[in-house]
């Protein structure tokens, strides 16, 4: 933890709070909180993200790839959990009342990649891959042949068509169902792993359960951070600078809330 040393705690001695949905109301108090206290790390975050995003954008309509531009739109939410571990590191030092420098945020977050967070990174990037596939499986079973190369020639074949509006119908709730798993597996086991010594099996486990004993709280602030995101990236992305920060803080909140030591 930082400069200190991570404590391991077995899962037995892991306590799920129940949780309200005032709760998850103050954790995103909380989040807008502590990025403005700490804006120029938020944006900077935040900025990984949206030029990320951005970035992946250009490519698919440099390639004529119109049609991986509504499944990466989409999935890019999948991987902002592993994005934001900066961000919890923030809000750990902040409640921790340790200082919160470039040096040591930046220090713990390259330290990841030798503990259980390097795992969970290779289990949210191989979700976001069956994602992709599922998506390329449902152009070729929807729409055949008729993938047209440019953008604006997609975007009316997927929302005037009969086999157009079946694709995203489909498609939507095959990612919704993806997404609640991820989402489920991830919203406590991250910040929990950057917090004690565990093994990630363990933390996906414990953030399952968390979500399971509290269905209405979690997925309310599930469906917060989907809506969210996806507004946000609509102005090219750019709404992420804020947003990403925000919701990244709001969830280490969230997971403290959820999770005790005993």
């Amino acid at each position: 933890m930082g400069e200190q040393t991570l404590q391991a705690v077995p899962q037995t001695k892991l306590r799920i709070n129940r949780l309200t949905v005032g709760d998850v109301q103050a954790a995103l108090r909380q989040g807008i909180d502590d990025f403005r206290r700490y804006p120029v790390f938020g944006l900077f975050f935040g900025g990984i993200y949206a030029l990320g995003g951005a970035f992946i954008l250009a490519m698919l309509v440099y390639y004529h790839m119109p049609w991986m531009i509504i499944p990466v739109a989409i999935g890019f939410p999948l991987i902002g959990p592993f994005v934001a571990v900066g961000l919890y590191e923030i809000s750990r030092r902040h409640h921790r009342h340790e200082p919160v420098t470039w040096r040591g945020v930046l220090a713990e977050v390259f330290r990841q990649r030798e503990r259980q967070l390097s795992w969970m990174a290779f289990a949210v990037l191989f979700i976001f891959w069956i994602w992709i596939y599922q998506v390329r499986l449902l152009l070729a079973l929807f729409l055949g042949f008729k993938i047209p190369a440019e953008l604006g020639a997609f975007f009316t074949l997927v929302t005037t068509t009969p086999e157009g509006i079946l694709f995203l119908i489909v498609g939507t709730a095959v990612g919704a169902v993806l997404a609640t798993v991820l989402f489920a597996a991830t919203v406590i086991s991250m910040p929990l792993l950057l917090d004690y010594d565990l093994d990630f099996v363990t933390a996906m486990i414990t953030s399952a359960r968390v979500v399971l004993e509290n269905p209405l709280p979690m997925l309310g602030f599930g469906a917060i951070i989907a809506v969210s995101a996806i507004l946000a990236m609509l102005p090219v992305f750019l709404g992420l600078f804020v947003v990403l920060p925000v919701l990244g803080h709001a969830t280490w909140h969230v997971y403290r809330r959820a999770i005790s030591a005993t």
